[in-house]
């Protein structure tokens, strides 16, 4: 009896009668046409093992990959006559070699926005209930800090506060000089039309003050600092740090993320009150130039148009959006698994997390202020 198979359709049906011995050394020689079977128009198929004499791994793991071949082709497909022995060792291949569910067809139109929409509803849903017992956790943690001030670590603190506050100094500051000429040279553009260019110092005043100052300080920490908290906490969960850490007793929210938020909620106020005075500082040498005034000519405008609530407006927000970021990086390093490209998709969906939050908390004390008529 020659080593290989035969096909034949009866009934309806592919049959593939396999004869002789499939082996390491026999099934390569018809593996080639194995691989190009043609079913036809058939809807089920039959594999009959009856004269196969003898099988090894090799014999079953084409078997196994003949019949999920023909499975997904839409067969139904049954092995008949094979040995016990057989049989077991092809139900071993095929649970060495799970196969895999073919993926649904793609749906298109309203249904596709519809599923899209609802998972990411459910998705969003599931994150805010996640990130709100985080903040249960830190809470506790504040609180118990608070008892025992020894326990907060002042070293990480103060190195923290230089990485995330003073190392952030140069390009805060070069950003708000720019958004500062920017503003200036608009306002100017605008209110010329009116002849109301003395204006542009109130413009310039209430804009960088109120709102661009912090904000721009705020996202601009979240994308630099916000997510380093990210990469530093969840790379030592890839290296299993965080696990010998809790093995020896030291609680992670107590000595990565306490020290993180304290330094951020210190740092960001003095960073938004340093940005808003470089900005100032761009617009006016830009107004002055513009509008050919002194110095002093500014600073009378700049007094007259601000009250003092302009500039607390700015820097009361600036504590909240830092331990917003400063919460929403180290929860996400927190859950970074066992893999670097963990790692990065975390890291990223930090960012987007804590200045979409940032966004939020702004407009509520936007919302808070005008209410209350500040």
């Amino acid at each position: 009896m020659s080593d290989g198979f035969e096909t034949e359709r009866a009934d309806s049906a592919f049959v593939l009668t396999a004869r002789g011995r499939w082996e390491i050394e026999t099934v390569a020689r018809f593996d080639a046409a194995l691989r190009e079977l043609d079913p036809g128009p058939c809807r089920k198929a039959r594999l009959d093992l009856a004269k196969v004499e003898a099988l090894d791994s090799t014999g079953a793991w084409a078997i196994h990959r003949t019949r999920e071949a023909l499975r997904a082709r839409g067969l139904a497909v049954e092995i008949l006559g094979a040995k016990a022995a057989h049989s077991a060792l092809i139900e071993r291949v095929a649970a060495a070699h799970p196969s895999e569910e073919p993926a649904p067809p793609p749906h298109g139109g309203f249904r596709a926005l519809v599923e899209r929409v609802g998972a990411s509803t459910i998705w969003m849903v599931d994150e805010a209930k996640s990130v709100v017992a985080f903040l249960g956790l830190v809470t506790i943690a504040i609180g118990r800090s608070a008892l025992r001030p020894k326990r907060i670590r002042m070293t990480s603190v103060v190195a923290n506060m230089e990485r995330s506050g003073l190392n952030a100094l140069p390009i805060v500051g070069l950003l708000s000089f720019l958004i500062g000429v920017v503003l200036a040279y608009q306002g100017v553009d605008q209110l010329t039309r009116f002849g109301a260019e003395i204006f542009s110092i109130n413009l310039l005043a209430v804009s960088m003050l109120r709102e661009i100052g912090v904000l721009m300080t705020a996202i601009l920490i979240a994308g630099r600092s916000g997510s380093a908290f990210t990469a530093q906490i969840g790379t030592m969960k890839v290296n299993q740090e965080i696990d010998a850490m809790s093995t020896l007793g030291l609680d992670p929210i107590e000595v990565l993320v306490l020290p993180r938020i304290f330094a951020l909620v210190i740092t960001l106020p003095l960073l938004a009150f340093y940005a808003d005075m470089v900005g100032m500082l761009g617009g006016g040498i830009a107004l002055m130039l513009l509008l050919d005034m002194s110095p002093a000519q500014f600073l009378i405008q700049l007094n007259a148009a601000i009250p003092l609530w302009t500039f607390w407006v700015g820097i009361i927000k600036a504590p909240f959006f830092a331990f917003a970021i400063a919460l929403i990086g180290c929860y996400e390093g927190l859950r970074v698994s066992g893999s670097a490209e963990s790692v990065g998709r975390l890291t990223t969906q930090s960012v987007v997390e804590a200045i979409f939050l940032v966004l939020v908390l702004d407009a509520s004390f936007s919302i808070l202020f005008s209410s209350i008529g500040i």
